[in-house]
């Protein structure tokens, strides 16, 4: 028998070891899963974390896309692990993610086909802020009426989605596309495309931004005083608000942060990967990025490489299924068991296991 025991402090040791600990658990736990749905485990997960990589066959198609996925889940990763570091819960980037493709993609098809300088730029700061007041509806229904931000940043992502579904049936359709859904392709427009900037690396502009918000927010957790109040209000809400913390203005600019980081991914990804503005666009990156941010341990550093092993399931989930045919939800399940293992497994950050003889008190 065992019991667990409250530890006086965290223990340092689990708290870095947890994400580890989680993605072998989650190797194991896939393992099984895809034995079960009749297919080769080891194989299976050698084409999903090690093939793309490293393989002769896959590597030279998938080592680039590991920026490109990895790009927009660590940009939104960075924004949400400020809220929740202040215990602020953004569930709705993936709503934000897509209003920011969706205002981006909008602000330069206004000017098509002016092909000027200009109008990238514009388009980057459209995107930013269609995905910060898209956040500022649950911020302000948080600070004003005292809502749930859970359920209201969740229950936007559907509104966010029929609207752009309804854009690319409407007002942002081709019209030179024969009737079909679907805006023009900003890939192939000089002035709105965001093309790979070195050649075989799969780097954009998102990638870049991403890497710019690793820095910028480590060094405001580490040096600024607004770093300091969202771990005060996080780790000790009444200490917080005894030291002049503002909890409402908190709320504001975590959620508007992470917006406006969720918007700028979404419009990297319609100006480059996707290429325009579709009925169903939308990679669940929002959702995913949740699980970076604590794969990541809320942690800029930790951020960066949990978005480049997230990024490789999906690079290597899409071999598993090309090549083994596993199923899509086969997959979807795989990455959703290493958010689970890795909650699981926290545990041991603040307690301890303490085994017990039959018969001992």
């Amino acid at each position: 028998m065992f019991r667990l025991e409250k530890r006086p402090t965290p223990s340092t040791f689990w708290i870095y070891a947890t994400p580890f600990l989680a993605v072998a658990l989650t190797m194991v736990a896939g393992g099984i899963l895809f034995a079960i749905l009749g297919k080769d485990p080891v194989a299976a997960i050698k084409l999903i974390f090690f093939d793309p990589l490293f393989s002769a066959d896959y590597a030279s198609y998938a080592r680039p896309q590991l920026l490109v996925k990895a790009g927009p889940l660590i940009l939104i990763a960075i924004g949400l692990s400020l809220g929740f570091r202040a215990g602020i819960w953004n569930i709705g980037a993936e709503g934000q993610y897509v209003i920011g493709a969706l205002c981006g993609a909008a602000a330069g098809l206004a000017f098509f086909p002016t092909d000027s300088r200009w109008v990238f730029p514009l388009m980057v700061a459209a995107g930013a802020l269609g995905g910060f007041l898209w956040a500022m509806i649950p911020a302000i229904l948080r600070t004003k009426f005292n809502t749930n931000e859970i359920l209201v940043s969740l229950l936007l992502v559907y509104v966010a989605k029929q609207l752009i579904a309804s854009a690319a049936l409407n007002f942002l359709r081709n019209p030179d596309g024969a009737g079909f859904p679907g805006s023009r392709n900003l890939a192939q427009i000089p002035a709105m495309a965001n093309p790979e900037l070195i050649p075989g690396t799969g780097l954009h502009w998102g990638g870049v931004a991403a890497i710019l918000a690793v820095g910028v927010a480590y060094v405001m957790l580490q040096r600024h005083i607004l770093g300091y109040q969202i771990k005060l209000a996080g780790q000790a809400p009444r200490a917080a608000r005894f030291a002049g913390v503002n909890s409402d203005r908190l709320i504001v600019l975590c959620m508007g942060f992470s917006g406006a980081l969720a918007g700028m991914a979404g419009f990297f990804e319609v100006s480059g990967p996707a290429g325009q503005i579709t009925i169903d666009f939308g990679a669940g990156y929002g959702f995913t990025a949740i699980i970076v941010a604590f794969l990541g341990r809320l942690n800029p550093i930790g951020i960066f490489f949990a978005g480049l092993l997230m990024a490789l399931t999906y690079i290597g989930g899409e071999l598993a299924q090309l090549v083994l045919g596993l199923p899509a939800a086969a997959i979807q399940a795989f990455q959703g068991m290493l958010l689970f293992f890795l909650l699981a497994v926290d545990l041991l950050a603040n307690y301890r296991i303490r085994f017990i003889l039959p018969g001992a008190r």
